[in-house]
């Protein structure tokens, strides 16, 4: 069954969409959640971000100080480009031992990685399908600030931190409208699901054109 990357930007309606995928019984792997786990107090990722920018970045509990992290790296591409050279291959390795899991578990499942750094770190991997949910900017800006309770500044500022929205569209094979209503995105969500257990992966997009 496919394995398919799942993408978009900062409140654009991702984990709805995964969510709504794991009801179906898709398996989610959260890039996320990889992430943590490479960087769990004692791995050779935290050694290395350690030594790379410093102690100031571990906790007392040997854990990784992320808001010391992000105040050194947040708007320094190289200092970035310095982290994502440790991270992102000790990501990569990790998330194909959870897809092989999961297939050696369930050779029919669909595989879904829920991943916000697709077009910069994991665009040309391979994938059968890249679903992008999609919300204009503006918007979501608004979503940022009424329910995560962010200032105007740093919903800005979260936004422009990361890639276009143009970045992520010219890469989608299928685009989920997040923009409507709930019902409406879950509804984009089941139709996808419909094509993924059909094997219909070179059928029209689902949600509107990539």
């Amino acid at each position: 069954m496919p394995l398919i990357a799942l993408t978009g930007g900062i409140a654009a309606g991702k984990s709805t969409i995964a969510r709504r995928l794991a009801e179906h019984g898709a398996v989610i792997v959260d890039a996320d959640a990889v992430v943590r786990e490479v960087q769990e107090p004692g791995s050779v990722v935290l050694a290395r971000i350690a030594e790379e920018f410093g102690p100031g970045v571990i906790r007392a509990d040997g854990s990784l100080d992320r808001a010391a992290l992000g105040a050194i790296v947040f708007g320094d591409d190289a200092a970035i480009a310095r982290l994502n050279g440790i991270v992102h291959p000790a990501v990569r390795e990790l998330s194909q031992a959870r897809f092989a899991q999961a297939r050696a578990a369930a050779p029919d499942a669909v595989i879904v990685y829920d991943v916000p750094l697709l077009v910069e770190a994991r665009a040309n991997d391979g994938w059968d399908l890249v679903v992008v949910a999609h919300a204009p900017a503006s918007l979501r800006m608004k979503r940022l600030q009424t329910e995560r309770g962010m200032s105007e500044a740093e919903a800005e500022s979260r936004i422009a931190a990361q890639v276009d929205d143009d970045a992520r569209l010219a890469i989608a094979d299928v685009v989920i409208d997040t923009s409507g209503s709930m019902e409406e995105t879950i509804a984009q969500t089941d139709a996808l699901w419909d094509r993924l257990t059909t094997d219909d992966l070179a059928g029209p997009d689902v949600g509107g054109p990539a």
